[in-house]
């Protein structure tokens, strides 16, 4: 399955909202409970997440095996219900000043065709739904000012002195 949107904002932005844990969260409806826990993924880290999705008890696992700032990253899941799992998130920056933002997910399922057909009734429209969510909070975060609640690193004031 594939989704994507244009944004009108920087691609550094795009990509490291797109990379920050608290942003996905938002959307996911799970929580980090091991592996990277908070600030953003890069190569190599792993993020456990924990949550309830129909009713059940979810946990799924993600390794960021592929990370190419700003332009591609790719997580997969190497362990959770899914037989199959994996995420590619592309980045493309175009001639009218917008970021193309585009998702590639492939999935299955266990269970043979019982797996299938749930796949495709359920966890299908779940999931476009779901990327859907996440290209609207991330676009509108990054053409607002929202970013900087994310991205911006706290200001230390320089050169100030005590004068008492």
């Amino acid at each position: 399955m594939r989704e994507e949107t244009a944004v009108r904002a920087p691609i550094d932005r795009c990509f490291s909202l797109s990379t920050h844990l608290a942003v996905v969260e938002l959307v996911l409806e799970m929580r980090p409970v091991g592996g990277r826990m908070s600030g953003t993924v890069v190569g190599g880290d792993t993020v456990r997440w924990r949550g309830w999705k129909w009713g059940l008890p979810h946990v799924h696992e993600s390794l960021i095996d592929e990370f190419d700032p700003p332009v591609f990253f790719r997580d997969r899941m190497i362990s959770g219900r899914f037989a199959r799992f994996e995420h590619e998130h592309h980045f493309t920056e175009r001639s009218d000043g917008t970021v193309l933002m585009r998702d590639e997910l492939r999935f299955s399922l266990p269970w043979g065709m019982g797996g299938e057909l749930v796949g495709r009734t359920i966890v299908l429209p779940h999931i476009h739904e779901l990327m859907r969510r996440r290209f609207a909070l991330i676009k509108q975060m990054a053409e607002g000012e929202e970013w900087r609640r994310y991205l911006e690193e706290p200001r230390v004031a320089v050169g100030v002195q005590d004068r008492t």
